[in-house]
């Protein structure tokens, strides 16, 4: 079980280094990672490497058995680079290039930072490839940094003449006849940088698309280069939040150990539930194989959205990520910072020192990890739900019929009713086989293509139970509406059709009792049944059989103690 956390020590004097490693041991702490953000460090200038206080760092934790899980430092780029090459800074959709001064300050697709992240990745590869520290090689950090310049347009240009072929499919797909956007070469085409009004949501999907294969391109690179020079595992660290634009399920199957950065922002049972919900995200993208936990908070964090931790808390949630597969216990970072735009982030020894009750929990941790016996396979769940990053970035869309739609809100609410009822799930994408579970729940997949239709219909008819919620199936993997009524491709399965959306001001009761709000929408029935209906008897909930299975479908927000009522009635839970 591995137990540790970010560690810098570039940011002490290394008198403070012989502290480290004491109350490292103390607190069982078998794995740090290091070298994160030390790229100006290593090499202060284009070229010339200083390595010496590494080799010192990791001499000193090899020597007191704590192992090194090593990073490569590319996502900040030192000053110097900035200052040589201006145009690898990214560019924001305003036209704006941002300068050096944070963090994550580059373009992926910029030929200069691509040459410079090869070489101080092969340099560290050669030098600590076979150091007997390193356990395990972190890429990068947190992919996610978008740009705009010239040298992402080229870059698109190149990826949708691969995935469309041809400026007719591309017109056609991107419905460019509306606005006059017809294009006729290559070259008219734009990263979608900021514009008049509205842009193309079938181009802002794209540049989705396009950006998280940029980043996967990048961190294939430099994953290939270490494998020349060792066999440790290669990873990088997904940050558990929405904005990033990473296929979780095709990175997946690129890096050798799923892990994930997650800060929770409830406190008590409503942060458990947030770990619960990470926890079975990584374990589903890891597809049975052992999963990380790689960032967490160690206490609270004194930010604009400050969220306390109780004491006790921070241990209570470590071990729920154990619980749910997760095959070690990391954390951002070992020892609080002086100065720093992070520096009111608690540390694992935070500014009171190892006098407080901080580290005092960090020990009891350590000491309760130390105890736990190899982790058994995770039990197979016999519920899934639907995750598409895709549909996800659908719904970011500017143009929807109501701001609110949000499918991570409607995704982690479906999972969380099921954790209150004891319910595990796995999470799954919708062309996957999902023939084995008993009941799969769709929480507004926006988009969704004929074939992930046909898969749901295929399950749905040999004897499954599928739950979609509103908002589902209403375009086309090109963001198209699919004609004939809502929600297009799953109007069979479902045996209702639905004519208009309605957008609600307040709640409203359904003919069960149970409480909608937010979302409501005209469901003609042309086969299912009604369980529930608005107050003007309009189907809010229907429930349609198809072959030996079921489909039901929620046309509202219902409220957790409602949609649990449906997910009883249709037999998921009692």
């Amino acid at each position: 079980m591995f137990f540790g956390g970010d560690y810098n020590p570039e940011q002490w004097p290394e008198d403070v280094w012989l502290e480290d490693v004491e109350l490292m041991r103390r607190a069982r702490v078998n794995l740090t990672t290091v070298g994160v953000f030390s790229w100006s460090r290593l090499e202060p200038a284009e070229g010339v490497f200083d390595f010496g206080w590494l080799d010192r760092v990791l001499d000193l934790l090899h020597d007191n058995d704590i192992r090194v899980n090593l990073a490569t430092p590319t996502a900040s780029p030192p000053p110097w680079f900035t200052m040589a090459y201006p145009d690898a800074m990214p560019v924001r959709a305003d036209g704006v290039r941002l300068a050096h001064g944070s963090r994550d300050t580059y373009c992926v697709n910029a030929p200069a930072y691509r040459a410079a992240s090869r070489r101080i990745v092969t340099a560290l590869a050669e030098r600590y490839g076979a150091h007997p520290a390193t356990a395990m090689w972190h890429v990068h950090n947190e992919y996610g940094t978008v740009c705009h310049c010239d040298h992402c347009a080229t870059a698109f240009r190149a990826w949708l003449r691969d995935r469309h072929k041809s400026l007719d499919a591309l017109n056609d797909r991107w419905t460019t006849a509306f606005w006059s956007q017809h294009y006729t070469s290559w070259e008219q085409i734009l990263p979608p940088r900021a514009a008049q009004y509205r842009a193309n949501p079938a181009q802002l999907l794209d540049y989705r698309r396009f950006f998280s294969d940029a980043l996967l391109a990048h961190y294939r690179e430099q994953r290939d280069l270490l494998r020349v020079h060792g066999d440790q595992p290669v990873t990088t660290n997904y940050v558990m939040a929405g904005w990033t634009p990473l296929d979780h399920w095709k990175w997946s199957a690129e890096v050798d150990l799923v892990a994930i950065d997650h800060y929770t922002d409830e406190p008590g049972d409503g942060g458990l539930a947030q770990v619960a919900f990470a926890s079975d995200l990584a374990r589903s993208w890891a597809r049975g194989k052992p999963w990380l936990l790689m960032e967490q908070g160690v206490a609270t964090m004194y930010t604009p959205e400050t969220v306390v931790l109780e004491p006790g808390e921070h241990v209570r949630r470590s071990l729920e990520y154990v619980s749910r597969g997760a095959a070690g216990v990391l954390h951002f970072q070992w020892r609080a910072s002086r100065g720093g735009a992070e520096q009111w982030h608690q540390g694992m020894v935070p500014h009171a020192g190892a006098d407080s009750r901080v580290f005092r929990e960090v020990v009891e941790l350590g000491r309760a990890l130390s105890a736990l016996p190899p982790a058994p396979p995770a039990e197979a769940a016999e519920v899934a739900i639907l995750w598409d990053d895709e549909a996800g970035w659908a719904l970011r869309n500017p143009a929807l019929p109501v701001t609110g739609l949000d499918f991570r809100a409607s995704v982690e609410q479906a999972h969380r009713v099921l954790w209150q009822h004891d319910l595990a799930a796995d999470f799954v994408h919708p062309s996957h086989d999902i023939s084995r579970y008993r009941a799969v729940l769709m929480p507004s997949l926006y988009l969704i293509s004929d074939e992930a239709a046909a898969n749901l219909a295929a399950y749905v008819e040999g004897g499954g139970t599928l739950i979609a919620s509103y908002f589902s199936g209403v375009v086309d993997p090109d963001t198209r509406v699919r004609l004939g009524g809502y929600p297009g491709a799953l109007r069979d399965v479902l045996g209702a059709r639905v004519e208009e959306f309605h957008p609600l001001t307040g709640p409203v009761t359904l003919s069960d009792g149970t409480t909608g709000d937010f979302w409501s929408e005209v469901v003609q029935l042309t086969g299912a049944t009604a369980t529930a209906t608005y107050a003007d008897g309009r189907p809010a909930v229907t429930r349609h059989q198809v072959g030996s299975g079921t489909a039901w479908y929620v046309s509202t927000r219902l409220d957790a103690p409602g949609y649990a009522k449906v997910l009883a009635q249709a037999g998921v839970m009692s």
